[in-house]
């Protein structure tokens, strides 16, 4: 589909009296240039080129002159200019825009201070898939392009990919400046290429999702494609092959069809047998990628849904979400006020193989120095959320977010969480526990004192 329109930019790239100002080292290509209004939620958006070389702000802001940075940005010569230091989120980290800030100020690892400089190398450190041309032809129909209907299947390629650089490299990695890069980074590149050779390759993915609807040059929506990645692990699960996708993949849904009313429910059950399926029984515990496909209202999002979709952000098992403006797929990994920033998967590049043997290669087709961003209240109410659970305590502290998330929505949760099927009645966070006994198995504690019989007041669409 059509990509979304850009209309203001910030450049990194060119020559700056500023950035020569207070940097020792004067290069030709370095500027800051905003255009339209300058507060700083404006400034990020829609379009922010982040610098190739950011080593140079990195030194504007470790020399004390971060303020005059924001100064310079904020000085716009338009009447109304906000000085406006919101946080940014992005995908459980918040970066704090003011230069009064620093994360030996807070006592959160999830606080980071040098706000606009580390939010920049943050996202160009996430895994940028998008449409490819020239790769081997699709099945039978002789497409070797996704150009223009693929955008749903690659903002779910990056959504999996951020959940297994997660797994394999942590949330604090950043894509090397230098060459040779990491076997497992370039080995996670390769499970998304290109051709049939790749797990992950939209190849495969068609071919697995023809049950939900999925075929070659048609669009499809988040739930059919939650459902093929579910399909898709448990077939490689089948096939052995642990080491490509090392974690359960869970969608989390109403019925088998997606169209029951009402949020859908994490049931912890559910979660315990997927895991101890995945492990064969060998340890109690396994890596979760939780899927959520929601419809949060008819032509656009109810309102009433906004806070708690911002609120997804500062999970730190965000994987951030499937969505866009209607027909137009996005993959959107943080927010600051009203907006959200995405991964736009609408550039055409060429084919690239990326193989895990060669540490060499050039990824910088995997990696985007473009923010955008689009208003909260223009995106499609059909969207997914993922989240990704390292082990048994982050599922837990994952359980409890969610649960004070769907106490706070004043009735309309985006999903809740249960211990059990068999449990109908709703069980407020702080009764809800389990633990896995002298045998290994899992027991579940429910205070039945603090155990309601009220009904949620979920919204159905």
């Amino acid at each position: 589909m059509k990509g979304l329109d850009d209309e203001g930019v910030v450049d990194l790239k060119q020559n700056s009296d500023f950035l020569s100002s207070t940097s020792t080292e004067k290069k030709s290509s370095d500027i800051i240039k905003c255009t339209g209004n300058t507060s700083w939620s404006n400034i990020l958006a829609p379009t922010f080129f982040i610098s190739e070389t950011y080593i140079a702000l990195k030194r504007i802001v470790s020399g004390g002159s971060m303020r005059r940075l924001q100064e310079y940005i904020c000085s716009g010569k338009n009447a109304g200019v906000s000085n406006s230091t919101s946080d940014i989120w992005l995908l459980g980290i918040c970066y704090k825009v003011s230069s009064e800030e620093s994360s030996s100020s807070s006592d959160s690892d999830a606080f980071r201070g040098d706000g606009l400089v580390e939010f920049s190398i943050d996202f160009s450190s996430r895994i940028w898939i998008t449409y490819r041309k020239g790769f081997g032809a699709i099945g039978d129909s002789k497409l070797t392009s996704d150009v223009n209907w693929g955008c749903m299947l690659r903002s779910s390629q990056m959504l999996i990919a951020q959940a297994l650089v997660f797994h394999h490299l942590g949330r604090s990695w950043r894509k090397p400046l230098e060459k040779p890069f990491s076997p497992k980074y370039i080995e996670i590149l390769d499970l998304f290429g290109d051709s049939e050779a790749s797990p992950f390759s939209i190849h495969n993915l068609l071919q697995v999702g023809k049950a939900y609807g999925l075929a070659p040059g048609s669009w499809i929506g988040p739930y059919a494609m939650c459902r093929t990645w579910e399909t898709l692990a448990h077939s490689i699960r089948e096939k052995d092959d642990k080491q490509s996708l090392p974690m359960v993949v869970y969608c989390v849904s109403g019925d088998e069809n997606g169209e029951r009313g009402g949020a859908p429910t994490v049931c912890i059950e559910d979660v315990i047998k997927l895991c101890n399926e995945f492990s064969e029984g060998q340890v109690g515990w396994t890596p979760i990628t939780l899927l959520v496909p929601l419809v949060l209202g008819l032509d656009k999002v109810n309102p009433r849904y906004f806070s708690s979709l911002w609120a997804t952000f500062t999970f730190p098992q965000s994987l951030g979400i499937l969505g866009g403006k209607p027909g137009v797929s996005t993959y959107i990994v943080g927010v600051q006020d009203d907006m959200a920033f995405y991964l736009d998967p609408h550039e055409v590049q060429t084919v690239i193989d990326v193989k895990g043997s060669n540490s060499e290669v050039d990824t910088s087709s995997y990696h985007c120095n473009v923010v955008r961003h689009l208003p909260l209240d223009v995106i499609d109410p059909s969207l997914a959320i993922g989240f990704y659970c390292r082990d048994k305590d982050d599922f837990d502290d994952f359980c409890d977010r969610a649960a004070k998330l769907a106490d706070a929505s004043n009735g309309a949760p985006l999903f809740t969480v249960m211990t059990s099927r068999e449990f109908p009645k709703t069980v407020p966070n702080d009764s809800l526990t389990h633990n896995i006994n002298a045998e290994g198995e899992f027991e579940f504690n429910v205070d039945e004192s603090d155990v309601s019989t009220r009904e949620d007041d979920w919204q159905f669409l």
